[in-house]
């Protein structure tokens, strides 16, 4: 799924019977009788993700983190149901091939993946792609076409038709990260409750239904270390849901980051600073161009995208208040939650 350098030791915390893993596991997946070494993948930041290696073969196990969950993230089973037929008409999506929900197994519900290799682009540009200039241009347009051609899909034909409820989509969105705020909330947040007004009063009057990622963004896709053109995966598909094909659009501009972008979204990109890299209104040409849709609302998009990162990041900062997670990179979100909020209302509100 990722180069061998974003592969560790189990973390203590994520840890797990792999004796009674490997015995689960054999016979069901070509190479399984052979003996299992597990690692973990330390990109991410909530769900748990390692690798399976049998030698011979390799595979992903995805699972969700221990403790409490927030309704609707997670969701291992959902995770498992799309990328079990989605492979079949959009080539990105990894093939999964089991789910458990036995918890006597890894503590939590998982399923099985096939591996993917690439390239995966966080906060530095890889080596690979040093020696093309023109790469952060060329992923950012595999990127943004990917997503386009994930809004094509016809999830019907793939047996997806019952994911979810289109009707009233935007509106469960506002209201259910909404409540997911007030059950992370660590401290107030007066600027993230008027863009919550604010997008209940500026719904778009009526939006078509397709598959919705529900978290695209730059590091949750793989590129070919040989071509920054070429997009070989997508990750993450716990909050696939059928939706408005504009929410994604919106979230994906909400993480896109520029270097001249205010100081809290610099600090907490996921993505690297790069002046190369397209501006957001190109973006939204290249989604336009691509997908034939008009996108006279996108700001109230780009809103939600940015309502629902500030609640995300409450989250994580949550857990960690809360002691459901030691990973030191959630200390010190609750710093940059006041920032967050204050930088959606100002979009809300130009």
């Amino acid at each position: 799924m990722h180069a061998a350098s974003e592969l560790a030791e189990v973390r203590p915390e994520a840890r797990f019977d792999e004796a009674r893993l490997a015995a689960f596991l054999r016979g069901k997946l070509p190479g399984t009788e052979r003996p299992l070494r597990v690692w973990q993948f330390t990109g991410g930041a909530a769900n748990l993700t390692y690798l399976l290696d049998y030698g011979t073969h390799q595979y992903v196990l995805r699972r969700s983190p221990p403790g409490p969950l927030p309704r609707g993230g997670h969701d291992m089973r959902r995770e498992y149901t799309v990328l079990s037929r989605l492979w079949r008409a959009y080539p990105p999506a990894p093939r999964a091939f089991l789910f458990c929900d036995d918890p006597e197994i890894v503590g939590t519900p998982f399923f099985v993946m096939e591996r993917r290799h690439g390239v995966v682009v966080r906060t530095e540009l890889p080596e690979a792609f040093r020696t093309h200039p023109d790469a952060p241009r060329r992923m950012a347009l595999a990127l943004v076409d990917a997503l386009a051609d994930l809004h094509a899909v016809d999830f019907r034909a793939i047996g997806l038709a019952d994911l979810g409820r289109p009707e009233g989509f935007i509106e469960r969105q506002i209201e259910g990260w909404w409540k997911r705020w007030e059950a992370a909330r660590t401290m107030d947040l007066p600027d993230l409750a008027a863009v919550y007004e604010w997008l209940r009063a500026n719904r778009p009057a009526r939006s078509e239904a397709t598959l919705v990622h529900n978290d695209y963004k730059l590091d949750n896709v793989m590129f070919d270390p040989a071509d920054p053109g070429r997009l070989v995966a997508v990750f993450d598909w716990d909050m696939c849901t059928l939706g408005d094909p504009l929410s994604d659009l919106g979230a994906l501009l909400a993480y896109w980051v520029r270097p001249d972008d205010p100081p809290v979204f610099r600090a907490l990109t996921t993505m690297p600073l790069d002046e190369r890299f397209p501006t957001r209104d190109e973006l939204v040409a290249r989604y336009a161009a691509r997908s034939g849709r008009p996108l006279s609302d996108v700001r109230f998009y780009h809103v939600l995208g940015l309502y629902r990162v500030t609640v995300i990041v409450a989250q994580l900062h949550a857990r960690f208040v809360r002691g459901l997670s030691r990973d030191p990179r959630y200390a010190a979100l609750g710093r940059a939650l006041p920032a967050l909020a204050r930088a959606a209302r100002t979009v809300a509100e130009a």
